[in-house]
């Protein structure tokens, strides 16, 4: 029967990344998640206050994380919650979350009380979602413009790309904590070793022109060279996706510096 010859060759690593637990990010020992609070009718109408109880390192993540804690409006209770830290908190500050609050570092605002031109990070892709964008280490994104008519409003992000968001999405304002992380180097393996066993399973990265055929479309040859396009369709099966997958242009960008930053 033809199933005895259909188990030749091996699973690249790309697909074995889906299936098996050994990729998986390691999670025991991080903090939990980073929010905002919850949207309530304090944000949604006037303000809460909250004070930083500590800021804390989150394992596997570059930028520390501040535990605020806020009193509860209907028990009578505090909740705590794990907001990632800005440029400038410190244990013991308040911070004041909703659409009163002032504009100062640390707060968190609805973009509409926010000018144009102001520096914000973890900011909201839709009204409630708790924060999506720039939201590590050293990031922010910058309010471009508010267009009234709409209730929308456009962002910088970090990436250099516009985005367009609803006015009524929370963020925080200044710059995450942790930034220049990346300006020293890591100088020898064993600090990437460590940088990444907190992280998951993704390091040392061998190159695919090295491995074998059995084990890679790139491998084998008796130089290491790729041997076909190393672009590959959107749509190709699992194994052969391997390389710059479905890309709209390879090599150096040369003259294009002005991604996102040119007009409005």
């Amino acid at each position: 029967p033809p199933s005895l010859y259909a188990t030749m060759g091996k699973y690249v690593q790309a697909q074995r990344k889906g299936k098996s637990p050994v990729f998986k990010a390691h999670t025991r020992t991080r903090k939990g998640a980073v929010k905002l609070r919850p949207i309530d009718y304090a944000e949604k109408h006037g303000y809460i206050k909250g004070v930083v109880k500590e800021i804390l390192h989150d394992p596997g993540r570059g930028a520390p994380v501040a535990k605020v804690q806020f009193l509860n409006a209907y028990r009578f209770k505090r909740d705590n919650e794990l907001m990632i830290a800005t440029e400038g908190m410190y244990s013991g500050q308040y911070i004041y979350c909703g659409k009163k609050a002032t504009l100062t570092v640390g707060n968190v605002l609805p973009l509409s009380s926010v000018p144009e031109g102001t520096i914000v990070c973890n900011v909201e892709a839709k009204v409630g979602d708790r924060g999506a964008f720039a939201r590590g280490s050293g990031t922010f994104a910058v309010v471009v413009s508010h267009d009234e008519d709409k209730g929308t409003t456009r962002l910088r992000l970090p990436s250099g790309g516009k985005k367009t968001v609803p006015s009524g999405v929370r963020a925080q304002i200044g710059v995450v904590a942790g930034g220049g992380r990346t300006d020293k180097p890591l100088l020898k393996a064993g600090n990437a070793y460590h940088k990444y066993a907190v992280k998951r399973n993704c390091w040392p990265k061998i190159r695919g022109v090295a491995k074998n055929p059995v084990e890679h479309p790139h491998g084998g040859g008796n130089h290491q060279h790729i041997g076909k396009p190393s672009t590959c369709g959107r749509e190709r099966p699992a194994g052969r996706k391997v390389g710059l997958i479905g890309a709209r242009r390879t090599g150096r960008l040369r003259g294009v510096k002005k991604t996102g930053q040119d007009k409005d």
